[in-house]
């Protein structure tokens, strides 16, 4: 495990410790994580359960993240007073699924970011140039990570 991050005047959290100490406190979660082995279901009623009565949850990171059963629970008995979603699994949702009507969930279509061509081309063109260079190549996923 990396060493913990230190920043002025910052609170950092990392780990399962880290996690419940930060659902605790929570009044608005933004999930953005990676979906690896370690994080599908994260957002489960466990989790939910952790958060203060009365949070909201924005999911924009894998559909795999959340446990839609547990949030539809937390929605309903109050845990959890809101959410907003932009990635589900499966994708496309069923038209039959709960979320379409659910009058605390916000949906959008999977379009938490957009590829902006005046940030997005310098960035293809440096690899391009290393590539014709044999450099190595920014910005890779790694596979082996999951991200």
């Amino acid at each position: 495990m990396r060493p913990r991050p230190t920043r002025p005047s910052v609170e950092c959290f990392r780990g399962p410790d880290g996690l419940d100490a930060v659902l605790r406190r929570a009044d608005i979660l933004v999930c953005l994580l990676p979906l690896t082995s370690e994080t599908r279901g994260i957002l489960d009623r466990r989790a939910l359960g952790l958060l203060p009565r009365g949070a909201f949850l924005l999911n924009a990171a894998r559909g795999g993240h959340l446990v839609q059963d547990d949030l539809l629970a937390a929605l309903d008995g109050g845990q959890i007073a809101g959410a907003a979603l932009d990635v589900f699994e499966p994708e496309p949702l069923p038209a039959e699924h709960p979320f379409w009507t659910h009058p605390r969930v916000v949906m959008t279509p999977h379009a938490a970011s957009i590829t902006v061509p005046s940030s997005a081309a310098p960035q293809v063109a440096e690899n391009l140039r290393r590539a014709r260079s044999g450099r190595p190549l920014i910005n890779l996923v790694d596979f082996g990570a999951g991200y």
